[in-house]
């Protein structure tokens, strides 16, 4: 069975390919970790790094040995943290990210009642572009994001939903649609619906590009509040499903903290 140090040992290796660097992340001599690494491969039988005098790299047996045990030790880390944090109440910085004005003003609220509750624990909120959110995520940027849902990602928990909203078209205000009193999905058929590809475009972006009269754009009811345009109109999609609205935040790092948050924005959007 491996030891905690030595596990400690081999994936700060593998990430830093560097002895020096290695020990002094752990706080140990350099020759303790080539110690540490020798006696683990000793007990594989085979090299787990090639090693020169100028760089250090994972053999294959060593990338395939780093791509099974990251996970858990990600696993195992955040549980310990959870148990710790159980033990001493809820401290540190909790990064949240949030999307679009009606995110944004929601997860004040949010932060505002948990900081009551939670006084020593800071809340950093952070605007991002949809396209940002999984990155952050997974670089740990932040901690979690409010997002619309569904998203199927390796490795990113969808929490509980907490809003519900219904769906609209965006449309040049003197589009034949922006007269209707709702339009259905199978009239998009009909028109240019414009797309955010990567990070090109925000959606300020696109509905100036709406508002010239480039397309139409799928929209939450709430962008009609929070993005009006004298030159944009918003029509119901009449048979479209609501969009769903939660936090999202990876396997991996589902502190307390994390939870506590969650659980308090479903408490303050129920009561």
């Amino acid at each position: 069975m491996l030891e905690r140090h030595e596990l400690e040992a081999f994936l700060t290796l593998a990430e830093e390919l560097h002895f020096g660097r290695t020990a002094e992340r752990l706080h140990v001599s350099t020759a303790r970790v080539s110690q540490t690494i020798r006696k683990l491969e000793r007990r594989v039988g085979v090299p787990l790094f090639d090693r020169t005098s100028r760089r250090v790299e994972l053999t294959p047996l060593g990338r395939r040995l780093e791509a099974e045990l990251r996970p858990a030790w990600g696993q195992i880390n955040a549980a310990f943290e959870r148990a710790v944090e159980a033990g001493r109440g809820l401290t540190g910085t909790l990064r949240v990210a949030f999307t679009g004005a009606a995110a944004g003003q929601l997860l004040a609220g949010v932060a505002e009642s948990f900081r009551v509750r939670q006084p020593e624990c800071d809340v950093r909120l952070r605007e991002a572009q949809a396209a940002d959110v999984l990155p952050w995520l997974r670089e740990n940027e932040v901690d979690m994001a409010l997002a619309t849902f569904p998203v199927d990602e390796p490795g990113i928990v969808m929490g509980p939903v907490l809003v519900r909203e219904a769906r609209m078209l965006a449309v040049p205000s003197g589009h034949p649609y922006a007269r209707r009193d709702s339009v259905a999905a199978a009239d998009l058929a009909r028109v240019t619906v414009l797309a955010i590809p990567g990070h090109a475009l925000t959606l300020n972006e696109v509905l100036t590009l709406v508002g010239a009269g480039e397309g139409v754009f799928p929209v939450g009811a709430q962008t009609r509040r929070y993005y009006p345009r004298p030159n944009v109109a918003y029509v119901p999609l009449a048979d479209a499903p609501s969009l769903e609205w939660g936090f999202l935040w990876r396997a991996d790092n589902a502190s307390r903290r994390v939870l506590a948050f969650s659980d308090s924005a479903q408490a303050l959007l129920a009561g």
